[in-house]
């Protein structure tokens, strides 16, 4: 994976930059969403407004209810996403409940409206791998694989072209190596179909060294080639989503992508922990009569540090129901 440059690094021109730090990118949305805002932005000012949406940005606090194309659009949103993912339902987890594909996509939409079924299947398979989708997860196991996917998504792709092709019995001159754009214009083939050849076998060594050709084209996010080739030595045949599955939990794959810690601390978040033991404390203690009114100030503040701020457009329909009703104010917040 292509290590993020410094933007005073002499040898690293104008536009490779902007590309890397998809600076454009942020600016235009910025742009965007003052223009269809602009009578809420014109309250606290224009600079204030560049500066709370950039400052968002850099504390990774700027997705949470944005649009799916606005979550995938760069590797800094998708790992933003995956990160606020697992500090809302940490506790699911904690717990040791263990829910179905549909309840983890519901829970998914609550951050992100048009978050696509796909995706959530696509990282169930990794983890169920030969059992049907309507079995039931645990959280580490599906964060760790929705991670995966949504992170690598395109380069996941593309090495399942190259499975396929292997499955098909060419040899490793012969297998067409491709790109995001030819992954696109690939024949469609049903969800079922897919997911049954993905469980064959084929030769490890073989698939390395095309996924290791793959890597040197590549020019989107992939895992650490160590990672890889570390995987694919393991056994002399391997299926894709066993592939998938021990990339998924690879420590150093989970490093390289900076948006959860590491497996054995993925139930730790002391900040989290402290709100929540200081909202028990409080509520056991308070009286009976002031116990509802402690219980939600506390939560509030709760929400405060474990949610990332909400965005321009969420924040300002609340102040609009919040005008005509008190209690769809509250229902929202909960």
């Amino acid at each position: 994976m292509t290590s993020r440059m410094d933007r005073f690094s002499s040898s690293a021109s104008v536009d490779e930059y902007l590309a890397e730090s998809h600076v454009l990118f942020y600016l235009s949305d910025a742009v965007a969403q003052l223009l269809e805002h602009r009578e809420e932005v014109t309250q606290f000012g224009v600079t204030r407004y560049f500066a709370e949406y950039f400052s968002s940005v850099k504390n990774s606090n700027h997705v949470l209810f944005r649009e799916f194309g606005y979550i995938r659009a760069t590797p800094h949103n998708r790992a933003s996403f995956l990160r606020v993912f697992w500090r809302c339902y940490r506790q699911i987890g904690k717990s040791g409940d263990l829910l179905s594909v549909l309840e983890f996509r519901s829970l998914l939409q609550l951050l992100c409206p048009d978050f696509p079924v796909d995706v959530v299947k696509s990282a169930a398979r990794i983890v169920l791998m030969d059992d049907a989708l309507d079995c039931l997860m645990s959280f580490p196991d599906f964060v760790l694989a929705l991670q995966l996917q949504l992170y690598y998504q395109e380069f996941l792709d593309s090495v399942s072209v190259i499975y396929q092709d292997l499955l098909a019995g060419k040899s490793p001159n012969t297998v067409i190596v491709p790109t995001s754009s030819s992954v696109e214009q690939l024949p469609s083939v049903t969800a079922e179909e897919k997911s049954r050849e993905q469980r064959q076998e084929v030769d490890a060594a073989t698939l390395a060294q095309c996924v290791d050709t793959l890597c040197e084209r590549f020019r989107l996010s992939h895992p650490p080639r160590s990672c890889l080739r570390e995987v694919l030595e393991q056994a002399d045949r391997v299926s894709y989503y066993s592939l998938l599955m021990s990339l998924a939990k690879h420590d150093a794959v989970n490093q390289a992508i900076g948006a959860l810690p590491s497996k054995a601390d993925l139930l730790v978040d002391p900040e989290m922990d402290q709100e929540l033991d200081k909202l028990v404390a409080q509520v056991s203690i308070s009286p009976s009569s002031n116990s509802s009114g402690s219980a939600v100030g506390v939560l509030k503040e709760v929400q405060k540090k474990a949610s990332p701020r909400r965005n321009i457009h969420h924040r300002r329909r609340m102040e609009v129901e919040s005008d005509g009703s008190t209690e769809e104010t509250d229902s929202s917040e909960s």
